[in-house]
């Protein structure tokens, strides 16, 4: 088994699709091994978005993710990262492909309802961001 962490975003946060969207990922084969809804500060968002703070979005996407509450949790499947970036779907919901969790709950771009790591070793380092080692393992 593989880990990945996903973060419902403030956009499907505010909409009410938390569990429409923790359905799908059930659906596909995901165990949720831990899970909760916070806010992040303007200070985590920075931290946790770090990788980005050279490129142009990276403010609207700090003053994004602190806009509204999330949920942050982190999903065991096999193949964990690569099956979870299919599930989710192209960052642009426009090119997203139909039944992705982006094409049916994301507005836009930035607007896009969920977080997904894109590697291994990100997802264990972007875990380690929103839990213990002992919540998740």
């Amino acid at each position: 088994m593989s880990f990945t962490l996903t973060i419902i975003k403030p956009d499907a946060v505010k909409k009410n699709y938390t569990g429409k969207i923790i359905d799908d990922i059930l659906q596909a084969g995901f165990a949720i091994r831990a899970m909760k809804q916070l806010r992040l500060t303007t200070e985590q968002a920075r931290a946790f978005y770090e990788v980005h703070k050279e490129r142009p979005f990276y403010d609207d996407l700090v003053a994004f993710m602190t806009s509204g509450p999330v949920v942050a949790a982190v999903l065991e499947k096999d193949n964990a990262v690569e099956d979870f970036r299919k599930l989710i779907g192209a960052t642009n919901p426009a090119e997203a492909a139909e039944g992705t969790i982006r094409k049916k709950y994301a507005e836009s771009i930035q607007n896009n309802a969920v977080h997904g790591s894109d590697s291994p070793e990100n997802a264990v380092r972007e875990a380690g961001f929103f839990f213990s080692y002992l919540e998740w393992s």
